[in-house]
Order: C-alpha cells, then sequence, then structure tokens
C-alpha cells in the first residue's frame, strides 16, 4: 500500500491532482499563468527525462543487479550523472545503492520489524508529538495518524531503539520523511542507519548526539571557509555579530529538507548520498557567494531574515549546484577537522587540570 502511494507522485509519470504539485507538496501559488508556464516547461523536459531514464536503467540493471559493476568500470560518468539530477522514479532505488542501505537492509533480515512491533522506546511521546511538524504541506503527511504518519513514526521509533545513544531529536523526521516519499518503511530505515552509522561516508549520527558535537564541528569548519572564500562578507558578518549558528545549523541537521525547495533538495540529496556531507558546505558557500553583493548591505536584522530567505534565482539547482561544484573543500575540510580536534583536546585537557587543582 505505501508504495503504491509513494508511486503516485513520481515526477512525470501521473498528473498532478488539481492544488497539488509533481512531488505531492499543496501548492502555495494556483496562478494559473504559473501553471501554463510549468506545462510548458514540463512538456520540454519530458522527452529529455524519457532519454535520461533509459541511460539509467541500463547503468543500473534490473533491480540494481549491474549497479556495482557500472560504478567500478565507469566511476566518472556515474558522479557526473549523479551531479546532474537522479531520474526521479529512480531515485529511491539509486539513493539505497549509493548510500549502502540496500546492503544493510539485505544482511539484517527481520531485524526493523523486530524493532517496530516487539521493542518499546523512551521517545515514543516525543515522537508523535513532532510527527504533525514533519512536512505538514506534503500529501502524504497531513492525515492525522494516516499512513505517512504511521510509518514516519514507526522508522523513527526503529531507529531510537536500534541506537539508544542518539535516539530521537526533531531534526532527524526530516531525514526519514524525505525517505519514505521514496521507498519503504524498512528501505527508509536502513538508509538512515547507513547514514548516521556511516556506512559508506563518515558517520553523522554526531549531529543528534547530547550537545550535537558534529554540528559545532560543522559550523567551525564552515565559518573558517567562509571567511576564507567570502573575506569581506566574513568582516561584514563579524561587525553585526552573525554566527553561523544563526543561519547554518539547520543546513546540516536535516541537510536542506526543513526550508529548502524541495526540487533543488533532492538534487542536493542525489550528491550527499553519493559524495558525503561537503556537498552541504559547498551549496552553503555557494548561496553566501550568489548574494554577497546584498548581503554585506544589509543589518542585523535584515541579514538574519535574508539568510533565512534566499531569492529564487539562488534556489535554482541548474545555477546554484555548478557553482557549489566549482568549490573545492575536500582537503581544507580535513585541514579544519585536524585544527578543530586539536583545539577540542586543549580545552579538555585545560578543564582537567584546572579541575584537579580545586581537588
Amino acid at each position: 500500500m505505501e508504495k503504491q502511494r509513494i508511486d503516485e507522485y513520481e515526477a512525470g509519470l501521473v498528473p498532478s491532482p488539481r492544488g497539488v504539485d509533481r512531488f505531492g507538496f499543496v501548492k502555495q501559488d494556483n496562478s494559473s499563468i504559473a501553471d501554463a508556464l510549468n506545462k510548458s516547461r514540463l512538456a520540454n523536459e519530458h522527452q529529455r527525462e524519457e532519454r535520461r531514464i533509459r541511460k539509467w536503467r541500463k547503468m543500473i540493471g534490473v533491480g540494481g543487479s549491474d549497479w556495482k559493476h557500472y560504478v567500478r568500470r565507469k566511476p566518472l560518468v556515474v558522479k557526473r550523472r549523479i551531479r546532474k539530477g537522479i531520474p526521479d522514479c529512480l531515485r529511491g532505488l539509486v539513493w539505497q545503492l549509493i548510500s549502502g542501505g540496500r546492503d544493510l537492509l539485505l544482511m539484517n533480515p527481520g531485524v526493523y520489524e523486530q524493532l517496530v512491533i516487539y521493542e518499546t522506546s523512551a521517545s515514543e511521546l516525543d515522537i508523535i508529538r513532532d510527527i504533525s511538524r514533519t512536512f505538514p504541506s506534503h500529501v502524504f503527511f497531513q492525515q492525522r495518524h494516516g499512513p505517512g504518519q504511521r510509518s514516519l513514526y514507526n522508522v523513527l521509533k526503529a531507529y531510537s531503539v536500534y541506537d539508544r545513544d542518539v535516539g530521537y531529536v526533531q531534526g532527524m523526521g526530516f531525514l526519514a520523511g524525505l525517505l519514505l516519499l521514496y521507498m519503504s518503511e524498512e528501505d527508509a530505515f536502513w538508509l538512515l542507519v547507513a547514514l548516521l552509522k556511516g556506512a559508506v561516508h563518515a558517520p553523522m549520527e554526531g549531529l543528534y548526539l547530547v550537545g550535537l558535537p558534529l554540528v559545532q564541528q560543522y559550523l567551525y569548519q564552515f565559518d573558517h571557509m567562509m571567511r576564507e572564500h567570502l573575506p569581506k562578507l566574513g568582516e561584514h558578518f563579524t561587525k553585526e555579530m552573525i554566527n553561523p549558528s544563526m543561519y547554518a545549523s539547520q543546513w546540516f541537521i536535516t541537510v536542506f529538507t526543513y526550508s529548502f525547495p524541495f526540487h533543488l533538495a533532492l538534487r542536493i540529496w542525489d550528491v550527499f548520498l553519493y559524495e558525503g556531507v561537503k556537498i552541504v558546505f559547498q551549496v552553503g558557500l555557494a548561496l553566501l557567494k550568489y548574494c554577497h553583493d546584498d548581503l554585506i548591505k544589509l543589518p542585523f536584522e535584515k541579514l538574519i531574515h535574508a539568510l533565512r530567505n534566499f531569492p529564487e534565482g539562488a534556489m535554482n539547482p541548474d545555477i546554484l549546484l555548478p557553482m557549489a561544484y566549482s568549490i573545492k573543500v575536500s582537503r581544507r575540510l580535513e585541514e579544519l577537522k585536524e585544527q578543530y580536534e586539536k583545539k577540542n583536546e586543549k580545552v579538555a585537557k585545560s578543564a582537567n587540570s584546572s579541575g584537579k587543582q580545586k581537588q
């Protein structure tokens, strides 16, 4: 039932119901002019999308059977195609393949069912409280206690039992919710495990541990890189007392699913699952670069508003993502990570020595 429900909203396959966009979100603007322009654009995109789907099906094979072989033979082709965007009707399957989620699922038969049905979680009431706040404008999650909300509850509850150190934190709902729009509960659960436990890339559970240690590290890295790439903006932020925790925390905690246009979030997630968290840094820097000339003129209150409400042009993936890909970050991220860890070690040693002196 769940898979059938999700398939109704695969882009380009079924016309959207009136008042709902092709991804299943209730439209904010019902302008007939906008709809006409959108139909014209979608008609042009449809033929191109069909060609892309054929290429991707050939690359993946039946049920993903050829995927690993193709990645080994043509890694640059795979990277280029992912950066151009995975066809929406294949997105769920490809996400499972590139994240390591499919492998975890196959290695752990029956585990998800056990977690959902037979285990109890200390976070159950918190999850229930937050369910309606996750993608409230999407038809799949709108019905109170409906199939979407039940699936989201099950995935989050199962994870809170699977990893009791992390348990449940509100931002996790947006990750699980996004995944459930493209795959079954069990598939979504194991992809979430793959992300947080680091099946392919560095583990991200630190985003949700007590004190949000990984968020603190990412913000430290982002602040330094922003000042290196955009020094004038860095100076202006210092003058106006703006720091990354005021605008960038949600970028990392929800990987752009919280407040960014859905079509852009999907394109970012395609790359995020294949290349890792560096794309979050690249997109963040690209956004600031795109808006640089406007941001350096704004005082504190208007800056905060602008950093949470980017212009429409900045939200265009065909403009923003090529700009992001051009920003090289991998080596500098590693250097700043080492720098951050050394700084924390010094602070910890200092705290220990002062504690001993008091004793």
